[in-house]
């Protein structure tokens, strides 16, 4: 199939405005727009001026009224307790009313802050699209989280409910979440006015009346039946806070706007994903990332499709095939992850085995984003599954893919370590530190043209000030998007690494994603890591962390020699790179992000802190013991500074 990309490419370049009217039909309105864009509201803009909407309704009500309510919503898979539950479009309706019902009884109303602490249940996306139906701003923060990073939430948010639960489930354990909140809510300046708590019967919670703390299942119970009208909010009223990062001083809260997400979103899933609806769409992740949020939650129900709520993770529950057993169970068509987690099923299947326990013949499409996606798994991925396997490149400020290859408008020819090419209202630059434009090819800066593109951040929580200081100050009329890369003779982006990760050996500019991209070519490498550390002679050099695949019995000194050796010929004698240490495993956080700026702290003995979303701490213990016995980080764990 010819790929339409750039005749829609083109079109949004000449009319821009034009182009997101014409998405914005697919959206009900309650009230028209009377601007598409606003160039003299908020910091940089705002889309839909003047249009009034619900982002609930559009999920649910309207499509039960064209009568697709028997359709299935969701479909919650848990490998942790073994169950499967389907819920149709009707059946997600009523259960958000009730919750809205409850809500409104302890006097949420449009534009309160509601805080949701759950794991990987329905019920957390209920109260998601309950907060959305009452006009309430959610913010979901990962249940588990620390209790101090959570009352910074409560504090900077200043929510005046908590929806949280008894327990999570992670392989091996129970992790009871209530004492987290009850630390949190001691700690917190901002206290909220009551705590629904859903009881898990894994672990039951003691709940305190006098507190407001109110038993979830109980209230919502009474509560069914009773109908809940979507309360009408402007397009630029925001949806929902998302907190990217509260390792060191405030949280830092991106807001998402009712009107641009909606439509972004809603163009997003047939243009770039490729999928009708009615079909099965999996974004494996966690309601407490942004791809949850965009994809297990808004954009599938948007566009009327089936989306998969999973409890589980990629290997461990039981195994490395329970990716392949849940899209053969639900007949998913495009399965969206983490390359984390493809690397991880690949370490522990390398030869895909357990890929052909399963009928995946349904399956279109792999979408992988979050952590840079490497050649090598990649090329495992297009192997084993026998499907195009698209890397697209976006963040949590930017809610939507900024770069990807178009399912939905027909595929463009793939490179290896590319997210292809930018997106409908994304213009995309490559610029020196000055500012200044470099030549094709050449690492630099990654920037996007202002105005940001219909679903973007729009500001920071309460800190428009912040917001220009931290992505728009630096290169005048563009948003930063702190990641470095190149752009090619055919338009293609590489993203190579985040800014602060390239690293300056003797002058020269390296990138560290560069490096990784070599060493992942060795074959008893399941993934790895390269960091700069400080020398005293070239400035940094590089040190790069490896994990074996399972089953790897060579001497890990030949290894290690091969893999410096592999860097060497690829990349040059410039790179300086020498040092190769087999851990094994890499510190992520639970999105699977590798912790690469908290190892670079240990190796040159800085001050650091826990990271708030780490998945496993004790992964540090053994980096840091690594470091030591390779003569970094001779202070080490002793300059940690507490969660």
């Amino acid at each position: 199939m010819q790929s339409r990309y750039f005749d829609v490419y083109e079109g949004w370049q000449k009319d821009p405005e034009g182009f997101w009217r014409s998405a914005s039909a697919a959206i009900d309105w309650f009230k028209e727009p009377e601007k598409i864009f606003d160039g003299d509201q908020g910091v940089y803009g705002r889309w839909f001026t003047g249009g009034e909407t619900n982002t609930c309704h559009n999920c649910l009500d309207r499509h039960v009224a064209a009568g697709r309510g028997g359709q299935r919503a969701f479909i919650h898979d848990s490998a942790m307790t073994g169950r499967q539950k389907s819920f149709t479009y009707a059946e997600v309706l009523e259960e958000v009313k009730a919750i809205a019902a409850v809500m409104r009884d302890l006097g949420i109303e449009k534009g309160d802050r509601v805080v949701i602490y759950m794991p990987m249940v329905p019920e957390a996306i209920f109260s998601m699209l309950a907060c959305a139906r009452l006009g309430a701003v959610h913010s979901v923060v990962f249940g588990g989280f620390a209790a101090q990073e959570l009352a910074a939430r409560l504090n900077d948010s200043e929510a005046k409910l908590v929806i949280g639960a008894s327990c999570g489930l992670e392989p091996g354990r129970t992790v009871a979440y209530k004492p987290l909140l009850d630390q949190a809510i001691e700690l917190a300046r901002v206290k909220p006015e009551h705590c629904l708590i859903l009881q898990r019967e894994q672990l039951q919670a003691e709940l305190r009346p006098e507190r407001g703390e109110l038993d979830f299942s109980e209230v919502v119970e009474k509560a069914r039946g009773r109908d809940v009208p979507c309360v009408p909010v402007k397009a630029t009223d925001p949806l929902y806070i998302l907190y990217t990062s509260g390792t060191t001083g405030q949280p830092k809260g991106v807001v998402r706007d009712n009107g641009g997400h909606m439509v972004a979103l809603h163009w997003s899933m047939e243009n770039i994903f490729g999928v009708k609806p009615g079909e099965v769409f999996w974004t494996a992740s966690d309601i407490g990332w942004v791809v949850g949020h965009s994809y297990i939650v808004y954009g599938p129900l948007l566009a009327g499709n089936t989306s998969v709520i999973f409890e589980g993770k990629p290997v461990g529950t039981p195994d490395a095939g329970t990716f392949w057993r849940v899209v053969s169970d639900h007949d998913v068509k495009v399965l969206f992850t983490a390359p984390t987690a493809f690397r991880a099923i690949r370490r522990d299947d390398p030869e895909g085995e357990l890929v052909e326990k399963y009928d995946l013949t349904g399956m279109r499409a792999l979408f992988l984003a979050g952590e840079r996606a490497d050649s090598e798994t990649l090329k495992w991925a297009e192997q084993k599954l026998k499907v195009p396997v698209i890397d697209h490149w976006w963040q949590t400020e930017t809610g939507w893919p900024v770069a990807a290859n178009t399912v939905g408008l027909g595929l463009m020819p793939v490179k290896h370590g590319s997210p292809t090419r930018p997106m409908p209202g994304y213009s995309l630059d490559v610029l020196d530190d000055a500012g200044h434009p470099v030549p094709r090819g050449t690492l630099g800066n990654i920037v996007i043209k202002l105005p940001l593109p219909p679903g973007c951040l729009v500001s920071f929580w309460n800190a428009d000030q912040r917001f220009r200081e931290a992505c728009l100050d630096e290169f005048p009329g563009y948003y930063k998007t702190a990641d470095a890369g190149v752009m090619d003779e055919d338009g293609y982006i590489f993203v190579m690494a985040r800014t602060d990760d390239i690293i300056n050996c003797a002058g020269h500019r390296l990138s560290t994603g560069a490096m990784e991209e070599v060493c992942a070519k060795h074959p008893d490498v399941a993934e790895c890591a390269v960091i700069g550390v400080h020398d005293a002679t070239k400035g940094q050099i590089p040190c790069g962390f490896m994990v074996l695949k399972n089953h790897v019995s060579r001497e890990i000194t030949d290894i290690a020699r091969e893999v410096a050796e592999l860097v060497r010929n690829e990349i040059g004698p410039v790179a300086a790179f020498k040092t190769v240490m087999v851990v094994h495993k890499l510190p992520k956080t639970r999105s699977g992000k590798i912790l690469r700026g908290t190892m670079q702290k240990i190796a040159d003995d800085m001050p650091w802190k826990m990271p708030a979303t780490i998945e496993d701490a004790a992964v540090l213990d053994e980096i840091t013991a690594i470091l030591k016995a390779n003569g970094y980080a001779r202070e080490g764990s002793g300059l940690k500074q507490s969660a």
